[in-house]
């Protein structure tokens, strides 16, 4: 690699640190030969559930370079989103991620600020940031990069912060300096989340049956009822689930993030199950505009209250 390849490699991780981001590598855009397989099984086997959506775009998902053409490096960045704030003892439960802004806007704010500082310093340079927003493999390209491995429970872990943060991902045509893939797994025996986990999703280490996650159930399902079976084992979760990473003995090392948009809607801290019913649309739609929490639609935290309630 050349000193000005090195360069903007520094350039980059110094940049992405700024921004925030606690952590950031690059690998080598290739084919994921491995990941596509393994893909292309879970599939087979049903477990994306309703989200038609992960059927589509195959060869985008396992293929950087089609996604951006000439592309080289895959830059992958991680941002804590762990409060310090607790939720209320009577609260319905709320996924950690989603106390504040959605984070789709935080963190395609910062990569285009990225894309932005690298072109004005660096000159002409292609690439498109992405996060949960199209088909890429955004672990795959974590553990590619050197940030961690891949948990029993499918999530990305750390050693140092445990798996509480966001993974974003810039595909570019820069020729970067790679880091070494992180070859080691550090679960061990440990099997807390698939013992921990209400609905028995995780169906072996690292492979989710979507159909009984709570996360799928209270979010990405849009039918008008939850399935028959799931009442009582929804374990008072509104909205998502952390039910795998609370377990997580990793999760000991998360610190509360310092990121101002990530400060909680004050009702999700404090409204009980009651509130939550008694709440109309409006407000719903007025404290909630910014908040992932409108993926569910007002229709959807109602019919999920429904469930919490038969459970009780």
């Amino acid at each position: 690699m050349s000193s000005i390849t090195q360069q903007h490699t520094d350039l980059i991780k110094a940049e992405a640190t700024r921004l925030g981001f606690m952590s950031c590598g690059i690998a080598k855009a290739v084919q994921l030969d491995d990941d596509a397989r393994r893909l292309e099984q879970w599939l087979n086997n049903g477990y994306q559930a309703g989200m038609q959506y992960m059927e589509r775009n195959f060869d985008l998902r396992v293929d950087p370079r089609k996604l951006v053409p000439g592309a080289k490096s895959v830059i992958t960045m991680l941002l804590n989103y762990y409060p310090s704030e607790v939720q209320q003892s009577l609260a319905p439960l709320i996924a950690k991620y989603a106390w504040g802004t959605d984070y789709h806007y935080v963190i395609r704010d910062k990569l285009n600020e990225l894309l932005d500082v690298v072109r004005q310093q660096i000159g002409e340079v292609d690439g498109r940031g992405f996060v949960d927003s199209a088909p890429v493999l955004e672990r795959s390209w974590a553990v590619r990069s050197g940030l961690g491995w891949i948990g029993k429970n499918a999530n990305l872990l750390t050693k140092q912060t445990g798996s509480f943060f966001f993974i974003a991902t810039l595909i570019t045509d820069l020729e970067l300096v790679p880091d070494a893939p992180f070859a080691t797994d550090h679960c061990g025996t440990c099997t807390r989340c698939i013992d921990a986990c209400p609905t028995e999703a995780i169906v072996a280490p690292g492979k989710i049956d979507a159909n009984r996650c709570i996360s799928y159930l209270t979010i990405e399902l849009k039918d008008a009822m939850t399935p028959a079976g799931f009442e009582g084992k929804m374990d008072n979760w509104m909205f998502g689930c952390d039910v795998c990473q609370d377990v997580c003995p990793w999760n000991r090392f998360s610190k509360p993030n310092s990121e101002s948009a990530f400060t909680p809607v004050p009702e999700i801290l404090n409204l009980s199950l009651q509130e939550w019913e008694e709440m109309s649309e409006e407000h719903f739609k007025a404290a909630f505009k910014n908040s992932p929490l409108k993926r569910s639609k007002y229709s959807g935290i109602q019919r999920n209250l429904k469930v919490l309630r038969v459970g009780k």
